[in-house]
């Protein structure tokens, strides 16, 4: 690139003030943090099964993981890997895989969608796979039903390359100012004719479902050996790509908390590094024995974007320490009848006896063995 060229592009970065302040739109966009699992297999279905705030959309395309990768252009430590377990060489018409990553209205006010000052959208991206063609990426505005897509190229095979894509300004429906899901990233993986016998988006157009994977020209399902990678992900005003924004662990797992807390429950669990890497041990908590033998008690978490669902696994795994020493297991699935909020709720839950009515109680982490307990408490997109 000439000086002129250099000066003329840092002059569109200021004009477009994409210097200063937070620039990338994208929550985990290096593969940081990965609550859920840092590996899930098998996966046949929709989900947010691995790392954070990204979900699969599945139908019928073979068999997947997903797992948090450390093979990575340089520059990042993580990266998302989708290996392909079990292929689907002849696609059904409603096959498809796309990966997505969703964002709330209230944080993409600054396109001023909508608007005659509308702004361009550029994205960015490292990715890698054995499998070389095209394929294509969308923006979806949810909120009035909209898309704009552009395909890209992978050239060399198990090759990191960087992709820089602006897709254009739309001066047609704003995003909503609230919680919800206004905005998708999605990436077309395997796509059926049910979600590719249209044209690629290149200008922003009412959704039409055909039209999302219309430019790949290949399946990513096809064979076991296939994988795909992808990492460095960042959503910017303007047409300018400006380097990546890196973030402290700290800050991307808090934002990434705004959507999903994992609690593991006891023993080594709160002493393993990954683990804290990638959820973190149950809060303390203490509550009282409102009937005999149950425990009420209030879970707390961090704020979350809406009413969470929460999912204990190993319920039984919980153990109880009442007034005078009692120790307890817990004899079934924890329930939250009532109170459950965006911050706290109350739990209640049945245990094995000898846990009198109004004593204290607190809850008391299983010490030993392979299998604790664990809350998620979801309030994804």
């Amino acid at each position: 690139m000439s000086k002129a060229a250099e000066l003329a592009k840092m002059g569109e970065v200021l004009t477009n003030s994409q210097i200063g302040g937070r620039r990338n739109i994208v929550i985990n966009g290096a593969m940081q943090v990965s609550q859920r699992s840092t590996s899930a297999s098998s996966i046949t279905s929709t989900g947010y099964h691995a790392l954070d705030r990204f979900q699969l959309l599945y139908t019928d395309a073979g068999t997947w993981t997903m797992s948090q990768s450390s093979t990575t252009p340089n520059g990042f430590a993580n990266s998302l890997k989708l290996d392909c377990t079990s292929a689907k060489s002849s696609l059904a018409s409603d096959s498809r895989l796309f990966l997505q990553t969703k964002i709330e209205g209230q944080d993409v006010q600054q396109f001023k969608k909508g608007t005659s000052d509308a702004e361009q959208y550029t994205l960015s991206f490292h990715v890698r796979s054995n499998k070389t063609g095209t394929y294509q990426v969308n923006i979806e505005d949810n909120d009035n039903t909209r898309i704009v897509g552009s395909t890209y190229t992978i050239s060399s095979a198990n090759t990191w390359e960087k992709k820089e894509i602006t897709f254009p300004a739309d001066t047609t429906g704003a995003f909503a100012d609230d919680s919800g899901d206004s905005l998708a990233i999605m990436w077309a993986l395997v796509a059926g004719t049910d979600n590719s016998s249209g044209a690629v988006p290149a200008t922003w157009e009412a959704k039409v479902n055909t039209d999302r994977g219309a430019g790949l020209n290949i399946n990513l399902a096809d064979n076991t050996d296939n994988e795909w990678y992808i990492t460095g992900i960042q959503l910017e005003v303007g047409s300018a790509v400006t380097p990546f924004e890196y973030r402290s662990f700290d800050e991307e797992f808090l934002l990434c908390q705004r959507y999903c807390t994992v609690y593991n429950v006891g023993g080594d669990q709160v002493h393993d590094e990954n683990l804290i890497h990638n959820s973190a041990p149950l809060p303390g908590s203490s509550g009282h024995v409102d009937v005999a033998n149950r425990a009420e008690w209030f879970l707390s978490y961090p704020i979350k974007r809406a009413t969470p669902t929460i999912t204990v696994t190993n319920p039984t795994e919980l153990r109880w320490l009442s007034t005078g020493n009692v120790v307890q297991n817990g004899t079934s699935d924890v329930t939250f009848p009532v109170g459950l909020g965006i911050q706290r709720t109350n739990c209640f839950q049945s245990v094995a006896g000898s846990l009198t009515t109004s004593h204290h109680c607190d809850y008391w982490g299983h010490d030993g063995g392979s299998t604790y307990a664990r809350l998620l408490i979801d309030s994804e997109l």
